[in-house]
């Protein structure tokens, strides 16, 4: 997302831009659903981008008990939609010639003009700024910033896709229309509407989108979700093909102990479940010379502020800015002075809304945890981001 932003919006000044995606198959169908903030849309309509049937409409938001009944509830209009959505809009708005797949980055080398970047495939690229819009396992800030890593959360999230047309008429109505979640204890349990597949939004063709949050110790319940079904045990994350039957069969023996009634038939209807281990990544510098990191290669925040994409829109925005001084490097120092703070808080916010949900805790967590934790915290302040834009 944040590379697109940045090759959409300084094309516009322009430049010439070319992205250089380390995947060689089409990314499309990935990811699953998010929030599509106000600002991100307005973001994309200032470029004249078409956000129309952009995702699922919601009105509302309220809380279930483990009985299945709404202990609270209030309204809050959002568009609910998926990464898949967006990324389609942001590709096709960018000239095929200047989008390069299958181009793994494995180092640069800045020169007195200007980068070099080397590929695994023996290519250089040449340019006047390299900009790191590589995600969470970053070859740009590895280069810059070595001692830098992802820091584990304390909780995963484990996610899915539903069909709506699988779901029962009345779960349908219980659920469809709202961001709906479900509290146990030290927990969360959230699902709403997203597109169907090919960003089909007509009723009976879109899908659910849940996603659970629960505490796993890091050292002990991590490495067992993380070991697959060959005992071979993944960093960071792991292939929703390669998830141990034994680790599914433990989340859906848990859905039925610990869930509201509607949500414990959801979970029924998974078919291929994600995981994701939840990770905060903060880097205290962004500019490098003639080198910057933007996104996620930067800044990585808990789920629960829903701000990535907003964030990424704010990076490359303030990144096409600044580029309008000649002068390369001081142009990505401001950059780095403007987005700093304001990383800083989205990192911050999610902490707080997370704290709950960590398998071990500080003071200051705990004191956190009963202040973002209740289920009135919780209805207000997920996927909100009006502590940063007010």
């Amino acid at each position: 997302m944040s590379g697109l932003l940045a090759a959409i919006m300084l094309r516009r000044r322009g430049w010439q831009v070319d992205v250089f995606e380390r995947v060689a198959g089409e990314l499309a169908g990935r990811g699953a659903g998010i929030v599509a903030q106000p600002e991100v849309i307005a973001r994309l309509t200032g470029l004249g981008l078409d956000v129309r049937d952009l995702g699922v409409t919601i009105e509302a938001r309220r809380i279930l008990d483990t009985e299945g009944h709404v202990t609270f509830a209030g309204a809050r209009a959002q568009i609910m939609t998926a990464w898949e959505r967006l990324y389609r809009v942001l590709r096709a708005a960018l000239p095929a010639g200047h989008y390069h797949r299958g181009r793994e980055l494995i180092s640069f080398e800045q020169q007195a003009g200007g980068v070099a970047a080397y590929f695994v495939d023996g290519g250089i690229a040449e340019g006047d700024v390299l900009i790191g819009a590589d995600g969470l396992r970053s070859t740009v800030r590895q280069q810059c910033l070595s001692d830098v890593a992802p820091l584990y959360a304390g909780y995963v999230a484990w996610r899915a896709l539903v069909p709506e047309s699988v779901l029962p008429r009345s779960l349908h109505r219980d659920l469809f229309d709202a961001l709906t979640f479900c509290l146990p204890p030290g927990e969360q349990f959230l699902g709403y509407p997203v597109a169907g597949p090919d960003n089909n939004l007509q009723p009976g063709h879109r899908r659910y989108n849940i996603v659970w949050y629960r505490p796993a110790d890091e050292c002990s319940e991590l490495p067992r979700l993380l070991t697959d079904k060959m005992g071979v045990t993944h960093a960071i994350s792991i292939p929703p093909p390669l998830i141990r039957g034994d680790a599914i069969a433990g989340m859906r023996a848990a859905a039925e102990q610990l869930l509201a009634p509607q949500f414990r038939d959801v979970v029924r209807l998974i078919d291929e479940p994600l995981l994701q281990p939840i990770y905060d990544l903060a880097s205290p510098r962004l500019a490098f010379g003639r080198v910057a990191i933007i996104g996620d290669a930067a800044f990585v925040a808990r789920p629960h502020v829903a701000a990535g994409v907003s964030k990424a829109a704010d990076d490359a925005a303030a990144l096409a800015a600044a580029l309008d001084n000649d002068d390369m490097e001081a142009a990505l120092r401001q950059f780095e002075a403007d987005r700093l703070p304001d990383n800083n808080r989205i990192i911050e916010r999610a902490r707080h809304l997370g704290a709950y949900l960590q398998a071990t805790q500080t003071a200051q967590e705990r004191e956190r945890s009963v202040r973002h934790g209740i289920p009135e915290a919780v209805l207000a302040e997920t996927a909100v981001l009006d502590f940063l834009y007010a």
